[in-house]
């Protein structure tokens, strides 16, 4: 299915400024896109929405979103020896690989990420599968029972802990502060 968006935005002067905005995760059909409305207009390609809202609306390190969501910042997180490097794709503790799935490791490149915050379900759901929360919060309660169980075979690791009724934070081990 194909989706073309034309959007209209005021400029200083009063004036009404056509732009397209093309989205596809298909880069055939993005150049295709813009020799096709070469001279029209200004034309945004990306491949995501995720993409797309941080060309739009870049935001500092740390901040908080719009949204209400912390950021995270684009490279390597970390939390005393657990790293998270997303642009890598890979989680190491202590220097060693864990092997994660993608939105396990997006997961917990939230939850580490300064500032150390609690998460709710609607803020995990919106920053990690890019979308509204649906109110049916099973895909996000099964993706971090799967982090939590890889987390559990890090000795001295840090623990996913639920705040009822919230979301989530992260947690060092018991007897750790």
């Amino acid at each position: 299915m194909r989706h073309y968006h034309l959007v209209e935005f005021t400029g200083g002067g009063g004036a009404e400024v056509p732009i397209v905005v093309c989205v596809s995760a298909d880069v055939s059909v993005r150049e295709r896109v813009v020799r096709q409305l070469d001279g029209v207009g200004p034309v945004v390609s990306c491949a995501d929405l995720t993409e797309l809202r941080t060309m739009l609306f870049p935001e500092p390190a740390g901040a908080v979103a719009a949204s209400g969501s912390p950021t995270v910042p684009p490279g390597p997180v970390s939390w005393g020896e657990l790293v998270v490097d997303r642009p890598g794709q890979q989680v190491t503790w202590r220097g060693d690989p864990l092997p994660l799935a993608r939105t396990e490791r997006e997961l917990l490149a939230r939850l580490i990420g300064p500032p150390l915050v609690v998460w709710s379900h609607e803020q995990l759901f919106a920053s990690v599968w890019s979308d509204a929360y649906p109110g049916d919060s099973a895909i996000l309660h099964s993706a971090i029972r799967r982090l939590r169980h890889r987390l559990r075979s890090l000795p001295g690791g840090p623990r996913v802990h639920t705040v009822r009724g919230v979301g989530y934070r992260l947690d060092p081990p018991a007897g750790r502060a």
